[in-house]
């Protein structure tokens, strides 16, 4: 029996970096979704076929299973070890997976974390995995199968479940919470570690999610790895620093800031110091700044404009959540400053780069009559000023839509 699945895409609106220092964000799917065909095989293999390539990657289902020398196998790998580890015996076949995807990849908008999900998805199905006890505890609703699925991708622990390599980024789960628990047209604010739903708010009738991909790629693997990482290992070095110095066990950076009332100025001189971390302390610094105002200043207040009709309000903090990105977390380059800069000047309500950095997309908020002419302009604004980079830059609209789910038939 061949199951069919639809895993979209995903746009952060605000909360850049903050899911594994256990921060909250605003996120929301999108109708660029990757599908999956599964079908189960004898073999104890998972086996994936991707539309447009000549490339079959096949790993047994087993803990020692390794990529191959194609790129994406990374994924495969992880997906296969992982499952094969937590769940050993439960797992009665193999499955073979064809997939076809619609989200443009290393483009910001979690292509990536679509392809680990709608793997895992694929194989818990299909091996039997999703009637075990201890899938149904740890991973049946899709808050915690977001949880697993980011486990799985990142190597971290999961409930019972141990940590491993995972595909070598130390990132959250804010991607697989935003993919598996969307709702269409709204806009979700979650928290992480554990992943809590917080709220809702509607995004407007009358606008677009317009997305300007750069072209700059933006990969979480190889040569980017070290500078996405450099901005989670800062957040870990702080919790880190904070527990020796107080005596505490604090899970999280989130969980430290809570502790007490003065816990933000100690842990503003621990950054100070810096002893023995391994980025700067002006850095640190500016990384706790930048947590702190996201999390609890900037995602609250956009997700009460965006209740209160109050588009104003709402481009202004989401220009203060992309000026942090640049002058605290540094992970903006030329082509995503200048984008989320040129859309406001074309007249959005709001803008900002999202995702991993260092390259990717950026999001504009537009009237929905005038997206047309806006993506033109601001195509033409790109390509002025990056041309080399337009030529293969990509600029759509979406608006928010649901989250992952099995497609009939």
């Amino acid at each position: 029996m061949i199951r069919k699945y639809v895993v979209p895409g995903r746009v952060e609106l605000a909360g850049k970096h903050v899911d594994y220092g256990g921060g909250r964000s605003l996120t929301c799917a999108v109708r660029f979704a990757m599908r999956a065909a599964a079908k189960p095989i004898d073999a104890r293999v998972l086996r994936v076929r991707q539309r447009g390539s000549p490339d079959v990657v096949s790993v047994p289902l087993s803990p020692d299973a390794a990529p191959s020398r194609i790129r994406w196998s990374t994924y495969v790998a992880a997906v296969a070890r992982r499952v094969a580890r937590d769940f050993g015996e439960a797992v009665q076949r193999g499955v073979e997976v064809r997939l076809t995807s619609g989200i443009p990849p290393a483009s910001g908008l979690s292509s990536s974390t679509a392809l680990t999900m709608a793997l895992l998805r694929s194989v818990v199905d299909a091996t039997g995995v999703a009637d075990d006890p201890r899938f149904i505890e740890y991973a049946g609703t899709p808050l915690s199968f977001a949880e697993y699925a980011a486990a799985v991708e990142t190597g971290s622990a999961h409930g019972p479940f141990l940590a491993d390599g995972g595909v070598g980024v130390r990132g959250g789960a804010q991607d697989h919470v935003a993919i598996a628990c969307a709702r269409e047209g709204m806009v979700g604010r979650f928290s992480y570690i554990p992943a809590r739903e917080e709220g809702w708010a509607p995004w407007p009738a009358d606008r677009v999610l317009a997305i300007a991909v750069s072209a700059v790629r933006a990969t979480k693997t190889g040569n980017a790895r070290h500078a996405y990482n450099r901005a989670s290992d800062a957040v870990r070095w702080l919790v880190g620093a904070w527990n020796a110095a107080t005596a505490r066990s604090d899970p999280t950076l989130a969980a430290a800031l809570a502790s007490s009332a003065d816990a933000h100025d100690r842990l503003g001189r621990i950054a100070a110091g810096a002893e023995g971390a391994p980025v700067p302390a002006a850095y640190l610094a500016r990384r706790l700044a930048q947590f702190r105002e996201e999390c609890y200043l900037i995602v609250p207040g956009i997700e009460g404009a965006l209740r209160a009709g109050d588009l104003a309000c709402v481009g202004t903090l989401v220009d203060r959540s992309q000026a942090l990105a640049e002058h605290a977390l540094e992970n903006q380059v030329p082509e995503t400053i200048h984008l989320a800069r040129s859309a406001r000047e074309l007249g959005a309500d709001a803008a900002s780069a999202f995702g991993a950095g260092f390259g990717g997309a950026v999001w504009a908020m537009v009237q929905c009559g005038d997206a047309g002419d806006f993506l033109a302009r601001w195509h033409e604004s790109y390509a002025a000023a990056f041309p080399a980079r337009a030529a293969r830059s990509r600029f759509m609209q979406t608006t928010p839509g649901a989250a992952m789910h099995e497609a009939p038939g």
